[in-house]
């Protein structure tokens, strides 16, 4: 008995526990085509054995372009069980990614695309009998809109996402984080939302991740092809991104913001958590206000160093 409760214990201070029946369910809202970091994060995925992906759901401006792209990773990354669902669609925007999808389009995925992806993540929530654990690694007008359609889902989905600057910003300084900026509403609304978990990483933490140095390179000079198609996407988005300069053939990764949110479904091992009450600004900023709701936070790293050398074992776990 003792062995068993200490087991609970131990269990408990890592993080999220496991899903009983093995694999957790997962569903992730990208606005990939963006960011290169959505591509990063979704081979990780990918490579993660505890996780059993059920939906990638684009989001913001052209989410078909977005589709494209996340629907021939899938192909590459050899699962095509895996449905895209498409949020409602708007014009062209921050498509630094385009060339990469130029001859693919939606109808060539082998596998299900859902035109209205926000019904479809709806219908995923009330249909599973195991929790589905949203991770959300943009701006989410998508979760916004179903949770409108249907306020229930929230009670029976686990949230985790990339959002927010509490003490520190891309730099030393907080700043309107840019998927709580570009869509204030939604993400308060989301955050208000009675879900049966939430939790999210700031710039506090997944700002301060990437690959660099001889696991840099061991990925790049991989001849595996999720990672070469990795490795395309990196290389066309920065030519063309406009928000900085990129130079593909330097050392290292841009930031991967987004690999990080995804950890946190599996395990906090690496990162330490807080209990902190926030609210949002009318300009987009996460502020700390005993007046705001109570969030747990990935505030700071325990070890970077060891998350990275896991994310780079990961990625170059194929099969």
């Amino acid at each position: 008995i003792l062995l068993i409760a200490l087991s609970l214990f131990l269990a408990s201070c890592v993080g999220p526990p496991m899903e009983t029946d093995s694999k957790i369910a997962v569903v992730l809202d990208t606005d990939i085509g963006s960011d290169v970091d959505d591509t990063w994060a979704l081979a990780y995925l990918l490579r993660c054995p505890e996780l059993d992906l059920k939906l990638v759901l684009t989001g913001t401006a052209d989410t078909h372009y977005r589709g494209r792209i996340a629907a021939k990773l899938l192909e590459i990354g050899g699962r095509t069980d895996v449905p895209v669902g498409l949020g409602p669609r708007g014009g062209s925007h921050s498509e630094f990614q385009l060339p990469w999808v130029e001859d693919y389009q939606l109808e060539d995925y082998p596998g299900t695309i859902h035109e209205d992806g926000v019904q479809a993540f709806i219908d995923l929530v009330h249909s599973s009998d195991k929790t589905i654990h949203l991770i959300a690694v943009g701006p989410i007008p998508n979760i916004k809109e179903a949770l409108r359609r249907d306020p229930s889902i929230a009670r029976k989905v686990k949230f985790y996402g990339m959002f927010g600057s509490i003490d520190r910003g891309y730099g030393p300084e907080p700043v309107a984080e840019t998927n709580v900026r570009v869509d204030v509403d939604a993400f308060r609304t989301v955050h208000a939302a009675k879900w049966k978990h939430f939790e999210i990483t700031p710039l506090d933490t997944c700002g301060l991740f990437d690959i660099g140095g001889e696991a840099y390179q061991s990925l790049k000079n991989s001849e595996d092809p999720l990672l070469r198609a990795v490795f395309e996407n990196y290389e066309i988005w920065s030519e063309l991104v406009t928000w900085m300069e990129v130079d593909f053939f330097e050392e290292k990764t841009s930031t991967l913001f987004d690999i990080v949110p995804i950890y946190m479904v599996m395990t906090h091992e690496h990162i330490e958590f807080e209990k902190i009450r926030i609210s949002v600004t009318d300009n987009g900023f996460t502020i700390r206000d005993p007046k705001g709701k109570k969030t747990s936070v990935a505030i700071r790293w325990k070890d970077l160093e060891a998350f990275r050398e896991h994310v780079v074992e990961r990625l170059h776990s194929a099969g």
